[in-house]
């Protein structure tokens, strides 16, 4: 449920910072759209990062404690893999929120006393932040150096830093926040930023029953609908709109035949919202809706797919118990 759609990993930031408000260029091109949409990205500011890690603790949002089993319970494999021939090499994490989960790799990395550097990549300065004051008390002696920008981008700035094998880790299912067909472009994308013998860990969200899929997506404590929310209110915050959250309704779909769920804010009158700052005024009918976001479930075989149509050889595949969750490691061929 995380970050950085493809279009934005792809192209990253063309605007000029100077002139133009990008978080304004974005929420108008995306509500002028027909179909109005929103960025996903932008839902990461300070509340809605809290508003994710409570999500993550709610009984019906599995994703978490899925891939969470696999980091506690099965860190030596997920190390044996990604150590290769035990050459020094940087472990770059993309949209790397609070590093729950990889910490647990990182503390394993450094009892084993392998050399590695820890660049973790985050559109949120305030995540970066974060980490860096948690990290160095939690994991004394681990290298660090966070990168604060969009994910190609920053991927770039990491190989000018040194000339170490990159692992790449995208975890937490976030490449499920594309399409199919723009995740197979976003590892094409990866692929192309990286050298052969480069490694990536991708977590994949599995298809599985789904009423267990829709449910944490719509959770009892209505926390996936202040999530959404949340975004309207930061348009409010700062870009001067007056979004009335209440006149918004949230509302998730899941298709088991193509794995895809999906997320919508939906108008329940006719309204007129005004973005002051730069007098922009957007209309709604009743019942018009946003598209929020896509958390796209796989099958292994569609995984094992996209790694030989975009240039990567399979090295291991980790699963949780339940086999809800699988964390595939690939290396560039």
């Amino acid at each position: 449920m995380n970050t950085n759609t493809l279009n934005t990993a792809l192209n990253g930031s063309n605007h000029n910072h100077k002139a133009v408000n990008p978080f304004y260029e974005d929420v108008l091109k995306g509500l002028t759209s027909a179909p109005k949409r929103l960025d996903s990205k932008y839902f990461y500011d300070a509340i809605g990062d809290q508003l994710f890690q409570d999500l993550m603790n709610c009984e019906e949002y599995y994703p978490t404690n899925c891939e969470l089993d696999i980091f506690k319970n099965q860190t030596a494999a997920l190390a044996k893999s990604i150590i290769g021939n035990g050459d020094d090499f940087d472990l770059i994490e993309l949209g790397a929120g609070d590093a729950m989960k990889s910490s647990y790799l990182l503390k394993y990395l450094l009892d084993e006393g392998v050399n590695f550097t820890y660049l973790p990549i985050d559109i949120s300065s305030h995540v970066i932040e974060e980490l860096d004051t948690n990290l160095t008390k939690t994991l004394p002696g681990l290298n660090f150096q966070g990168l604060n920008g969009e994910y190609f981008q920053m991927l770039q700035k990491a190989a000018t830093l040194s000339n170490k094998r990159k692992v790449v880790l995208f975890l937490g299912s976030n490449i499920g926040n594309m399409p199919v067909a723009d995740a197979e472009a976003f590892c094409g994308e990866l692929k192309n930023n990286l050298s052969t013998g480069d490694m990536v860990l991708i977590g994949f969200d599995l298809k599985k029953n789904p009423k267990t899929v829709l449910a944490a997506y719509n959770d009892k404590e209505g926390i996936t609908k202040k999530f959404n929310l949340n975004l309207l209110t930061r348009i409010n915050t700062e870009l001067g709109a007056d979004f009335n959250v209440n006149q918004f309704d949230h509302y998730p779909t899941y298709d088991p035949e193509t794995g895809s769920c999906k997320s919508y804010l939906i108008s329940l009158i006719d309204q007129k919202v005004h973005i002051a700052d730069y007098n922009e005024s957007i209309h709604f009918k009743k019942d018009e809706y946003i598209y929020m976001e896509i958390s796209q479930k796989f099958s292994i075989e569609q995984t094992k797919d996209m790694a030989a149509k975009t240039g990567f050889e399979i090295v291991n595949y980790l699963m949780d118990s339940k086999q809800w969750f699988a964390d595939a490691i690939w290396r560039v061929q």
